[in-house]
């Protein structure tokens, strides 16, 4: 039974936390455009229709390709 003494005021203290989480959202404009990120996903990204970024894209993977000498050391 002393236990409910705990625990109301944690649970008031939990209340207020929330709704001060809540009004520095409303504030800091956190809800200000709730659908443009789910349409978002829709589109490609405008950086994928630049020339350049295909040449970006295959750069990692020459990076990776193994030369001769690295093709037959046992180390693996």
């Amino acid at each position: 039974m002393n236990i409910i003494f705990f625990l109301i005021p944690l649970s008031l203290v939990l209340l207020g936390l929330a709704i001060w989480a809540f009004f520095w959202a409303v504030k800091h404009d956190q809800f200000e455009d709730l659908e443009g990120p789910a349409y978002s996903i829709l589109f490609d990204d405008e950086d994928e229709k630049k020339p350049g970024a295909e040449k970006q894209q295959e750069a990692p993977d020459q990076e990776n390709q193994a030369t001769p000498d690295q093709k037959s050391s046992p180390d693996k």
